[in-house]
């Protein structure tokens, strides 16, 4: 059974994507968050969610540095964005943080149950209409997952992934990089682990070398 938690702060949509999901998929249990805290909460009390999908605007969210945490403390839930907005900028911006998809909230109910399920599937959903902005599917998924050394890793990180990873290439410690960032310990070894997690590497020298070329662009 899929669990999927649905984050939005308009009650009505949120309904309707509920209903919209459950007669689409079969064998899917859904839950109702409307805001971001509810939704982080709900995360932390089912630890199997397969996909949650957040209204970009939703209260508590967002920045890029507080989703790319979320989607590091949880990397075995998918994560999509839904939203009013369907603007090419909008759209890579989401997925460069490493979203695993973007639904327009115009986009129609077999669309958007179409997207789910792509999602759930492991692929990166990107709605239709964003080929028509740009003339290319591939660029989208390019920026989001490039290649998965060196410079291309480098832009998939975020900006606070790439904060701690400076400083682990400059051999700080764990409970260094927790004072120096003013973060929780156990948050920079999140970060820690996703970083060399996306990067292919090891441990934190194998990370420091590979990105030891490009650290002048940290």
């Amino acid at each position: 059974m899929y669990k999927i938690v649905i984050a939005d702060d308009h009650g009505l949509y949120r309904r309707g994507l509920r209903f919209a999901l459950t007669a689409g998929i079969e064998d899917v249990e859904i839950f109702e968050a409307t805001c971001f805290d509810a939704a982080v909460g709900l995360l932390d009390q089912h630890k199997s969610v397969n996909l949650a999908i957040l209204d970009l605007n939703m209260p508590g969210l967002f920045n890029q540095e507080v989703l790319g945490d979320v989607l590091a403390a949880y990397p075995d839930t998918r994560f999509a964005i839904v939203s009013g907005n369907d603007s090419r900028s909008e759209i890579l911006t989401a997925l460069s943080v490493g979203l695993h998809g973007y639904i327009v909230k115009s986009q129609s109910d077999d669309e958007v149950v179409l997207a789910v399920k792509e999602i759930l599937s492991g692929r990166i959903y990107v709605p239709a209409l964003l080929s028509r902005h740009t003339g290319s599917h591939e660029e989208v998924l390019e920026i989001a997952h490039g290649s998965s050394a060196g410079a291309g890793a480098l832009e998939r990180l975020t900006t606070r992934q790439k904060d701690v990873l400076r400083l682990m290439a400059e051999g700080y410690s764990n409970k260094e990089i927790a004072r120096d960032l003013d973060i929780a310990e156990a948050t920079t070894k999140i970060h820690a682990a996703a970083i060399m997690r996306e990067l292919g590497v090891r441990n934190r020298t194998e990370a420091a070398i590979l990105i030891k070329p490009w650290l002048g662009n940290i």
